[in-house]
């Protein structure tokens, strides 16, 4: 199989995408890197859950202030402007669409847009969190995954079989191997890496890859 792009290559990719002052959830662990790629001339607002909006990038080892976190438990810093309040305020900050865009990373996204980015079981997240809150308050859904899981199993799907975060939510997908739009209740491939052939992209995904015109080439910097 084609060596997909790492992580911190797909979060590159999906910071091009987002516009100058949007106001913007990134999910926990893996989409919080896509803070670190903002294009030159553009700043997004990002919020967090537990209370804070407009913060900045992580601080520098050993000059950590514990007080100041995001919904990781990630340490923060300030911007100049940066607000905070308290829980329930956040959350009707999502639930009143004041969001423009969630990045989430997911266990199966499926064709109709469904996404499934928590699980049950011994090894399980015990919770879906604030996800099921972001994926229908945001106006724009995103996800960061690989193509497909660590035994090659197809993440994105014709319907997911895992326990459903939201219905219909998800807007665009940012993969190891392909960018790919939801719409219509199909994937829709945008761009994929020069190196895999179409043929094989569609064998490792779980439903059908139809095209709108020739797909651009998935390209990123080295990082």
């Amino acid at each position: 199989m084609t060596a997909g792009l790492t992580n911190a290559q797909i979060a590159w990719r999906a910071a091009q995408d987002i516009e100058d002052g949007a106001y913007v959830n990134l999910g926990i662990g893996f989409p919080e890197m896509v803070a670190r790629f903002q294009p030159d001339g553009r700043q997004a607002i990002f919020h967090t859950e537990n209370g804070i909006l407009g913060f900045g990038e992580a601080p520098p080892p050993g000059q950590e202030d514990w007080d100041l976190i995001n919904a990781g438990k990630k340490a923060v810093t300030l911007r100049p402007g940066t607000a905070f309040f308290d829980h329930a305020d956040s959350f009707a900050m999502v639930r009143g669409g004041h969001l423009d865009v969630a990045i989430l990373g997911a266990f199966q996204v499926a064709q109709n847009g469904d996404l499934a980015n928590w699980s049950t079981g011994p090894n399980g997240v015990p919770a879906v969190g604030g996800a099921m809150d972001l994926v229908h308050g945001a106006r724009r859904v995103a996800v960061l995954t690989d193509h497909v899981t660590r035994d090659g199993r197809p993440k994105l799907v014709d319907r997911c079989t895992l326990p459903l975060t939201g219905v219909g939510c998800v807007t665009r997908v940012y993969t190891s191997l392909a960018v790919i739009d939801i719409e219509g209740g199909r994937f829709i491939l945008r761009e994929k890496l020069p190196s895999i052939r179409l043929d094989d992209l569609q064998s490792l995904t779980g439903a059908v890859l139809h095209l709108n015109g020739t797909p651009a080439d998935l390209t990123v910097p080295e990082i």
